[in-house]
């Protein structure tokens, strides 16, 4: 069961209401993306530590419904 792009920015946002991302379907299938996502709530945090952070606002989702995301995670400059 594939997952839409809008879904996947969505349940970020609503955990992290201050980012911005920027979701590409990497494969056409709904099933592979690429998310970039910058947030205040990141500073301070390690890159695996932000990253869980966008798995959690998934929640349990990946591995699932959504396959496959490539994400690249920071906060604003």
């Amino acid at each position: 069961m594939a997952m839409a792009a809008a879904d996947i920015e969505k349940m970020i946002k609503d955990a992290l209401p201050d980012a911005d991302v920027t979701i590409n379907d990497l494969a056409g299938d709904g099933d592979h993306y690429a998310a970039h996502v910058v947030s205040k709530a990141f500073e301070g945090k390690s890159r695996v530590q932000q990253h869980q952070m966008v798995y959690q606002a998934l929640q349990g989702r990946m591995g699932n419904e959504l396959h496959a995301l490539a994400l690249q995670t920071s906060a604003p400059e």
